[in-house]
């Protein structure tokens, strides 16, 4: 078992014990976010450190109904 430390630039993200150590160019799904692997380091036997890119989030906001848009018009 390998310890795995999951970063996004210099917050740890995650730490998980796995059997195999994610790839570089590998997508992966942490706690809901689309990520890549840029890079991963050895640091011990048994320890990794795993540098991931996550996806942006894009944040959509709600359309008006007409009942709101005709009370933000009143002046």
């Amino acid at each position: 078992m390998n310890a795995v430390h999951f970063y996004e630039n210099k917050t740890v993200v995650l730490t998980q014990s796995l059997n195999s150590v994610p790839a570089v160019d590998q997508d992966i799904k942490i706690k809901g976010r689309k990520g890549k692997v840029v890079s991963v380091v050895q640091i011990d036997e048994n320890k990794y450190h795993v540098q991931v890119i996550f996806e942006k989030v894009v944040v959509k906001k709600p359309l008006l109904t007409a009942k709101e848009l005709a009370k933000s018009k009143k002046r």
